[in-house]
């Protein structure tokens, strides 16, 4: 019988390498062990601890029969903030983007997490948009990118502490790969990170959240607006045609519910599109009553976007005219610190910037 396993060993969660060890002949208790050492590495070679955690046999049988890896570093970006941004190389040559961001504590880091090659939604501010939709991750692809920015975190002298899936693609069109990568990036023994510190972003995919509702991760969630009113948040985000603000605010209200988690709202601030006093005002008014927080988000222009227009960043005193009115108006409003402006910080930059794909050469810039 061949030894060669099939995935590389993020992709398993404890039952399925129960299963693939014990279909060697092997004890099932093993199988906990080796992951344990495996997460507790970064994604490590188990066979290469120091201590191996289970018997020679078992771990001279992993060595033959695993790639341990689904991506590895093509390029990587530092910023002088301390930001870093990895583009991953696939299996397939495809590439994603994920992001160490410090955090305002010293020992501290937050994570951004690609969920798709590409995305379909089409947003059109949105560098990611711009190369299409590729395809879906795997939730062993998702993995590692948490444990690639857990490494980079500890070279820093920082600890990983939450994850964001806001990255490459919409975390509710991969529903199954996300809430699997979630399990084990949050679960004891594995990433241990603790569901509770892991947030899903979506443009207001209402069937998904209600879904993710439902398996009681109770991870946060942050809904995507950018807009007061649906004839100016569908030419922004197209999805905005099928589900309007009432019903995934709904959607969000129900999630709430369920959870007992205050849902964030997302509002990339844009120049004369969205950052009114009266839009202010309308957003306020959607909100008013609702335990919901807005993240106000300051823009990183990234060209021209999908419908021929050029957004520019919202100014300074529009930027905080718009988060007063929304303040006095009783909703709980601040800004997201902007990081690292001076790599290509705006989701899909990097990735955009390399492709294509068979062409990658590793970028000095910040190195």
């Amino acid at each position: 019988m061949s030894t060669r396993a099939p995935l590389p060993l993020a992709e398993y969660s404890i039952e399925a390498f129960e299963a693939l060890i014990t279909s060697w002949g092997f004890k099932a208790l093993h199988a906990a062990p080796v992951l344990r050492a495996f997460y507790a590495c970064d994604g490590m070679r188990p066979w290469e601890a120091p201590d191996r955690p289970v018997p020679d046999a078992l771990m001279d049988r992993l060595q033959v029969a695993f790639e341990t890896r689904c991506a590895h570093t093509a390029v990587r970006q530092c910023a002088e903030d301390g930001t870093v941004k990895l583009l991953l190389r696939l299996r397939d040559q495809r590439s994603v983007e994920s992001v160490l961001m410090p955090d305002y504590r010293a020992d501290r880091a937050a994570g951004c997490l690609s969920s798709q090659v590409g995305c379909a939604m089409g947003c059109d501010f949105c560098a990611t948009t711009q190369t299409g939709f590729e395809r879906n991750l795997t939730s062993g692809e998702i993995v590692e990118q948490f444990l690639a920015l857990r490494s980079e975190a500890a070279v820093a002298g920082r600890r990983l502490r939450t994850v964001v899936f806001m990255g490459m693609g919409e975390p509710l069109l991969n529903f199954e790969s996300v809430v699997s990568a979630v399990r084990r990036i949050g679960e004891n023994g594995m990433g241990g990170l603790g569901w509770r510190q892991i947030t899903v972003s979506t443009v207001g995919i209402v069937p998904g959240i209600d879904a993710l509702a439902e398996t009681g991760l109770n991870v946060a969630l942050a809904v995507s607006l950018h807009a007061p009113d649906d004839a100016t948040r569908s030419q922004l985000l197209p999805t905005g045609r099928k589900f309007v603000i009432e019903e995934i605010l709904a959607a969000a209200d129900r999630y709430q519910a369920r959870t007992g988690r205050p849902v964030t709202v997302q509002y990339c601030l844009l120049r004369g599109v969205n950052d009114s006093p009266d839009q202010a005002k309308q957003l306020a008014g959607l909100l008013i009553g609702r335990r919901m927080h807005v993240n106000l988000l300051r823009y990183n222009p990234t060209g021209i976007g999908l419908r021929g227009n050029a957004y520019q960043t919202s100014t300074e005193e529009a930027s905080e005219g718009f988060m007063n009115i929304v303040r006095s108006l009783g909703v709980v409003a601040h800004f997201r610190r902007p990081r690292g402006r001076d790599i290509d910080a705006a989701c899909g930059q990097l990735r955009r910037r390399m492709v294509p794909e068979a062409g990658i050469e590793p970028a000095t810039k910040g190195l």
